[in-house]
């Protein structure tokens, strides 16, 4: 009986941890065609883990950080044919930073002009790589869309460590 139970057990977690779909792939290639759909960011790679967790930790009550953080919903990013508009947590080492932009903190702007490049990785996935140019700090977005609709963003610029976040796409709202 207890073999019967382990067996069960064992496959409705391999059946509930499989690969989950945010966006069927008729609506993922259209959105990705037409270059309108949300990046949902869920998790926070910070570079810096060190400085990081120094910090996170220091707070009353502070739990243990570790190198994956969860984010709240909210965060990510809005791309339509004529307005990137982003808003990211950003955990890590800033080198210019103003004082105008205290109360605009993390990774927080719109642009009306940008450029994307599109490829396929060797794994088939498409990789956007997103450069607003109407911006005073040189940002790069490099998007990698998975299949089944999730995407891994990866955000470097000339004025902070680079940061990589975790998520999926969603058209929509917005």
């Amino acid at each position: 009986m207890k073999t019967i139970i382990l067996i069960f057990s064992v496959a409705l977690m391999t059946i509930s941890c499989g690969s989950t779909t945010y966006l069927d792939q008729a609506s993922l290639s259209s959105a990705i065609e037409k270059r309108e759909f949300n990046y949902n960011a869920t998790k926070a790679f910070p570079l810096d883990n060190n400085s990081v967790n120094n910090i996170l930790n220091s707070f009353p009550g502070g739990a243990g950080a570790g190198r994956l953080m969860n984010l709240d919903p909210g965060y990510g990013f809005n791309l339509k044919k004529d307005l990137f508009s982003v808003y990211l947590p950003y955990f890590g080492r800033a080198f210019n930073v103003s004082p105008a932009d205290v109360n605009n903190g993390g990774i927080r702007f719109e642009s009306k002009k940008f450029a994307i490049k599109q490829s396929l990785t060797k794994k088939g996935n498409t990789l956007l790589v997103i450069t607003p140019e109407d911006h005073k700090v040189d940002f790069v977005f490099n998007l990698e869309i998975f299949k089944n609709g999730s995407a891994f963003l990866s955000v470097n610029s000339n004025d902070r460590q680079p940061i990589s976040y975790d998520g999926s796409l969603s058209v929509g709202g917005n």
